[in-house]
This record gives C-alpha cells, structure tokens and sequence, in this order.
C-alpha cells in the first residue's frame, strides 16, 4: 500500500468552500484506501492495548457524517442504520456493531451516508455559504454551527483518526503509506 489510487490532493488555491471540501474529499478517500481489499477479520483486527478496529473507524466515521449532516446541519433524524440503533443501551454502538457487517455493507453504509452528508452539505452552501447556520443547537447552549465549522470539523474528525487507520493497518498486513 504505497499509492493511493483516485486519492486527489486539495488545491493549493482555491476559495474557502472548495478548500475545505477538498480535504474532507481527501480525507474520505484516505479512510477508503487505508480499508481497501480487507477481509471481515481483518476490518475486525484491533491493534492493542486499544479495541479500536478499521471497520469500527468506518462505521463510526459514518455516523459522525451522519450525525453533523443530517441531524446537526439539516434538522432530520439520522441516516440509516444509525436511526434505529439503541444508543441507551451502547454509546459505541457504531464501534461495536461493524464486527456483525461484512466489509461490503461497512463499505455500503460508509458511502450512503457520504452521499447523503455531500447532498445536504450542497443544499447549505447553496442558500448561505459557509454562513449558513444550522439547524439545530451545540448541546452546551454555543447556538448553531455554520456549515464553515461543520466542514472544520469533519476534516479534523477525519485527519485523527486516519492516524489511527494508519496504525491499525500497519499492523494487519505491513501495508503503510502517507
């Protein structure tokens, strides 16, 4: 795994809504390769002393856009298999449950779910910009996220824990990589 194949960098120059959305891009096909050709057990191979495996880093990465694009920006419940999920009953429910999802429906769910966060984060920048607020709050009472911050974080969401994938992979098969 030296080459990262349809991995395009971010432009050196381009405005802040281009910039920004080029390395969440980037960032999200980073997380694809790091992924790649994996089987079920291996998607489900921690690195210890963590329980942290790649297929828990899909699932979660997918809720993450799921949770800040759907829920957070657009005002709307979560995106499935996140909507039906009993997070009483296990907060990590998106780390825990990839171990029962074949690498094809992570993959499936990881991809819906960009589609889904790349739809609504369109329609947002389409009415204000970066500007644009969402619809619901920050729980501690901050008010509401522009799509700027959204996008901020997703990258930053994504850049930690491609750190991890980098690790976990390594791990799995030698494979490494930028």
């Amino acid at each position: 795994m030296t080459s990262s194949p349809g991995r395009i960098e971010p432009p050196l120059r381009a405005d802040e809504a281009t910039t920004l959305r080029a390395f969440l891009d980037y960032h999200r096909d980073t997380l694809r390769w790091k992924t790649s050709g994996l089987s079920a057990a291996q998607l489900d191979t921690p690195l210890a002393p963590s329980t942290m495996t790649l297929g828990g880093l899909v699932k979660h990465l997918a809720y993450v856009e799921s949770n800040w694009c759907s829920v957070v920006l657009a005002g709307h419940d979560p995106l499935p298999p996140f909507d039906t999920a009993d997070w009483g009953q296990d907060r990590d429910w998106d780390w825990h449950s990839a171990a029962a999802d074949s690498p094809e429906e992570l993959r499936g769910t990881y991809d819906r779910t960009v589609a889904a966060a790349d739809r609504l984060l369109d329609a947002a920048l389409a009415r204000d910009g970066l500007e644009t607020l969402s619809a619901r709050e920050d729980r501690h009472g901050g008010g509401r996220f522009t799509v700027r911050w959204i996008l901020t974080h997703l990258v930053e969401e994504y850049a930690r824990h491609n750190g991890h994938a980098d690790l976990l992979r390594e791990s799995i098969d030698g494979s490494t990589g930028e």
